[in-house]
Protein backbone atom coordinates (compact mmCIF):
# COMPACT_ATOMS: atom_id res chain seq x y z
CA UNK A 1 0.00 0.00 0.00
CA UNK A 2 1.33 3.65 -1.14
CA UNK A 3 1.99 5.87 1.77
CA UNK A 4 -0.67 8.30 0.00
CA UNK A 5 -3.04 5.35 0.48
CA UNK A 6 -2.61 4.22 3.40
CA UNK A 7 -2.56 8.22 4.93
CA UNK A 8 -6.33 8.63 3.23
CA UNK A 9 -7.37 5.16 5.02
CA UNK A 10 -5.97 6.55 8.35
CA UNK A 11 -8.25 9.83 7.69
CA UNK A 12 -11.34 7.79 6.77
CA UNK A 13 -11.21 5.81 9.79
CA UNK A 14 -10.61 8.79 12.04
CA UNK A 15 -13.42 10.37 10.71
CA UNK A 16 -15.71 7.80 10.82
CA UNK A 17 -15.10 7.54 14.60
CA UNK A 18 -15.10 11.25 14.93
CA UNK A 19 -18.38 11.72 13.62
CA UNK A 20 -20.06 8.88 16.02
CA UNK A 21 -17.79 10.25 19.09
CA UNK A 22 -20.39 13.63 20.10
CA UNK A 23 -21.91 14.93 23.22
CA UNK A 24 -25.04 13.51 22.00
CA UNK A 25 -23.60 9.79 21.63
CA UNK A 26 -21.37 9.88 24.72
CA UNK A 27 -24.91 10.78 26.67
CA UNK A 28 -26.50 8.21 25.31
CA UNK A 29 -23.97 6.12 26.19
CA UNK A 30 -24.35 6.78 30.08
CA UNK A 31 -21.13 9.11 29.91
CA UNK A 32 -20.29 12.99 29.98
CA UNK A 33 -17.55 15.30 28.06
CA UNK A 34 -15.25 13.09 30.64
CA UNK A 35 -15.07 9.75 30.08
CA UNK A 36 -13.09 6.05 30.42
CA UNK A 37 -12.22 3.99 27.74
CA UNK A 38 -14.49 1.43 29.12
CA UNK A 39 -17.29 3.99 28.80
CA UNK A 40 -16.87 3.93 25.15
CA UNK A 41 -18.07 0.18 24.67
CA UNK A 42 -21.54 0.37 23.65
CA UNK A 43 -19.93 2.75 21.13
CA UNK A 44 -17.59 -0.09 19.66
CA UNK A 45 -15.01 2.20 19.87
CA UNK A 46 -11.96 0.17 20.54
CA UNK A 47 -8.72 1.44 22.77
CA UNK A 48 -6.75 2.08 19.31
CA UNK A 49 -9.31 3.93 17.57
CA UNK A 50 -9.44 5.77 21.08
CA UNK A 51 -5.68 7.01 20.54
CA UNK A 52 -5.81 7.56 16.96
CA UNK A 53 -8.88 10.71 17.73
CA UNK A 54 -6.36 11.67 20.78
CA UNK A 55 -3.72 11.97 18.12
CA UNK A 56 -6.27 13.91 15.98
CA UNK A 57 -6.89 16.43 18.20
CA UNK A 58 -10.70 15.11 19.13
CA UNK A 59 -10.33 13.80 22.39
CA UNK A 60 -7.98 15.18 24.96
CA UNK A 61 -6.16 12.94 27.40
CA UNK A 62 -6.45 14.56 31.13
CA UNK A 63 -4.59 12.18 32.54
CA UNK A 64 -4.21 7.58 32.24
CA UNK A 65 -7.59 6.32 31.91
CA UNK A 66 -9.40 9.46 31.82
CA UNK A 67 -10.53 11.55 28.85
CA UNK A 68 -12.19 14.72 27.53
CA UNK A 69 -13.97 15.47 24.46
CA UNK A 70 -11.86 18.76 22.37
CA UNK A 71 -15.97 20.14 21.33
CA UNK A 72 -17.31 19.89 24.90
CA UNK A 73 -18.51 23.73 25.43
CA UNK A 74 -16.37 25.06 28.57
CA UNK A 75 -17.49 25.12 31.57
CA UNK A 76 -16.45 27.33 34.94
CA UNK A 77 -17.54 23.63 37.28
CA UNK A 78 -16.22 21.07 34.36
CA UNK A 79 -13.59 19.92 37.48
CA UNK A 80 -16.60 18.88 38.85
CA UNK A 81 -17.88 16.98 36.32
CA UNK A 82 -14.47 15.59 35.95
CA UNK A 83 -14.17 14.23 39.40
CA UNK A 84 -18.01 13.13 39.30
CA UNK A 85 -16.52 10.88 35.53
CA UNK A 86 -13.85 9.21 37.63
CA UNK A 87 -16.00 8.78 41.46
CA UNK A 88 -19.95 8.78 40.49
CA UNK A 89 -20.86 7.97 43.85
CA UNK A 90 -19.56 10.99 45.06
CA UNK A 91 -21.28 14.23 46.00
CA UNK A 92 -20.06 17.50 46.01
CA UNK A 93 -20.82 19.22 49.19
CA UNK A 94 -19.96 22.19 51.30
CA UNK A 95 -17.88 24.90 49.84
CA UNK A 96 -18.07 22.95 46.62
CA UNK A 97 -21.67 22.68 46.83
CA UNK A 98 -22.48 26.64 47.38
CA UNK A 99 -20.00 27.55 44.57
CA UNK A 100 -22.36 25.52 42.57
CA UNK A 101 -25.76 26.97 43.93
CA UNK A 102 -23.97 30.15 43.46
CA UNK A 103 -24.37 30.95 47.35
CA UNK A 104 -21.74 32.92 48.99
CA UNK A 105 -18.50 34.25 47.89
CA UNK A 106 -16.40 31.43 49.33
CA UNK A 107 -13.38 30.08 46.39
CA UNK A 108 -12.58 26.90 47.40
CA UNK A 109 -9.15 25.53 46.26
CA UNK A 110 -9.92 22.28 46.61
CA UNK A 111 -12.97 19.97 45.89
CA UNK A 112 -15.59 18.92 48.56
CA UNK A 113 -16.76 15.55 48.14
CA UNK A 114 -18.96 13.24 50.82
CA UNK A 115 -19.12 9.61 50.52
CA UNK A 116 -20.78 6.69 52.18
CA UNK A 117 -19.12 5.98 55.28
CA UNK A 118 -17.93 2.49 54.00
CA UNK A 119 -16.75 3.72 50.81
CA UNK A 120 -13.29 3.23 49.36
CA UNK A 121 -10.96 6.14 49.16
CA UNK A 122 -10.49 6.74 45.74
CA UNK A 123 -6.27 6.27 45.33
CA UNK A 124 -6.14 8.50 42.38
CA UNK A 125 -8.31 11.85 41.31
CA UNK A 126 -7.21 14.62 38.38
CA UNK A 127 -7.73 17.03 40.82
CA UNK A 128 -7.08 17.80 44.96
CA UNK A 129 -10.24 16.62 46.70
CA UNK A 130 -11.14 16.87 50.20
CA UNK A 131 -13.64 13.88 50.74
CA UNK A 132 -15.71 13.91 54.54
CA UNK A 133 -18.32 10.91 55.09
CA UNK A 134 -22.03 10.59 54.84
CA UNK A 135 -23.96 7.70 56.68
CA UNK A 136 -27.46 6.79 57.28
CA UNK A 137 -29.99 9.44 55.73
CA UNK A 138 -27.52 12.04 55.59
CA UNK A 139 -26.22 10.01 52.65
CA UNK A 140 -29.66 10.27 50.77
CA UNK A 141 -31.35 13.28 51.52
CA UNK A 142 -31.41 16.45 49.86
CA UNK A 143 -29.25 15.19 47.32
CA UNK A 144 -29.56 16.50 43.60
CA UNK A 145 -28.31 15.58 40.65
CA UNK A 146 -26.86 18.16 38.19
CA UNK A 147 -25.69 17.63 34.50
CA UNK A 148 -22.28 19.64 33.98
CA UNK A 149 -21.00 18.62 30.83
CA UNK A 150 -23.15 16.14 30.33
CA UNK A 151 -22.00 14.34 33.14
CA UNK A 152 -23.98 13.40 36.31
CA UNK A 153 -23.40 15.11 39.38
CA UNK A 154 -24.87 14.15 42.66
CA UNK A 155 -24.98 17.31 45.20
CA UNK A 156 -26.18 18.80 48.24
CA UNK A 157 -29.63 20.85 48.08
CA UNK A 158 -29.14 24.59 48.64
CA UNK A 159 -30.67 23.93 52.08
CA UNK A 160 -29.08 20.55 52.98
CA UNK A 161 -25.67 22.49 52.19
CA UNK A 162 -26.48 25.41 54.51
CA UNK A 163 -27.14 22.75 57.04
CA UNK A 164 -24.07 20.86 56.30
CA UNK A 165 -21.34 24.30 56.66
CA UNK A 166 -23.16 24.19 60.30
CA UNK A 167 -22.31 20.95 61.35
CA UNK A 168 -18.98 21.50 59.86
CA UNK A 169 -18.83 24.84 61.47
CA UNK A 170 -15.47 24.08 63.28
CA UNK A 171 -13.36 23.17 59.80
CA UNK A 172 -15.29 25.68 57.62
CA UNK A 173 -15.52 28.74 60.31
CA UNK A 174 -19.11 29.50 61.51
CA UNK A 175 -18.75 33.01 59.84
CA UNK A 176 -18.78 30.98 56.14
CA UNK A 177 -21.85 29.26 57.54
CA UNK A 178 -23.98 32.24 58.22
CA UNK A 179 -22.60 33.68 55.81
CA UNK A 180 -24.03 31.20 53.51
CA UNK A 181 -27.35 31.07 55.45
CA UNK A 182 -28.28 34.88 55.08
CA UNK A 183 -27.24 34.73 51.74
CA UNK A 184 -29.46 31.73 50.79
CA UNK A 185 -32.72 33.28 52.59
CA UNK A 186 -31.99 36.82 51.21
CA UNK A 187 -31.66 35.01 47.31
CA UNK A 188 -34.34 32.29 48.11
CA UNK A 189 -32.30 29.56 47.33
CA UNK A 190 -33.75 28.07 50.76
CA UNK A 191 -36.20 28.71 52.60
CA UNK A 192 -36.30 28.54 56.53
CA UNK A 193 -38.13 25.65 56.44
CA UNK A 194 -35.94 23.57 54.25
CA UNK A 195 -33.50 24.39 56.02
CA UNK A 196 -35.10 23.40 59.48
CA UNK A 197 -36.58 20.13 57.50
CA UNK A 198 -32.46 19.42 56.30
CA UNK A 199 -31.51 20.37 59.95
CA UNK A 200 -34.06 17.72 61.77
CA UNK A 201 -33.05 15.08 59.30
CA UNK A 202 -29.13 15.58 59.86
CA UNK A 203 -29.93 16.14 63.52
CA UNK A 204 -28.56 19.70 63.81
CA UNK A 205 -32.14 21.33 64.53
CA UNK A 206 -30.39 22.42 68.01
CA UNK A 207 -27.61 24.02 66.61
CA UNK A 208 -28.92 25.89 63.91
CA UNK A 209 -32.47 26.89 65.24
CA UNK A 210 -31.21 30.07 66.84
CA UNK A 211 -29.20 31.49 64.09
CA UNK A 212 -32.71 30.67 61.51
CA UNK A 213 -34.86 32.62 64.26
CA UNK A 214 -32.43 35.55 64.56
CA UNK A 215 -33.12 36.05 60.70
CA UNK A 216 -36.98 36.07 61.10
CA UNK A 217 -39.01 38.77 60.29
Amino acid sequence: MSALAAKCRHSYHCGMTTARLTPARLEAAGSGAFFRPRDLASLAIPFAELQRLVAAGTVEKVEPGLYRLAAAEPSEFETLAMVASVVPAAIVCLLSALGLHRIGTQAPHEIRLALDRKARKPAHLPVRVRIVRFSGAALTYGIETRAILGVSVGVTSPARTIVDCFRYRRKLGLDVALKALRDAIRTRKATADAIMRAAEVCHARTVISPYLEALAP
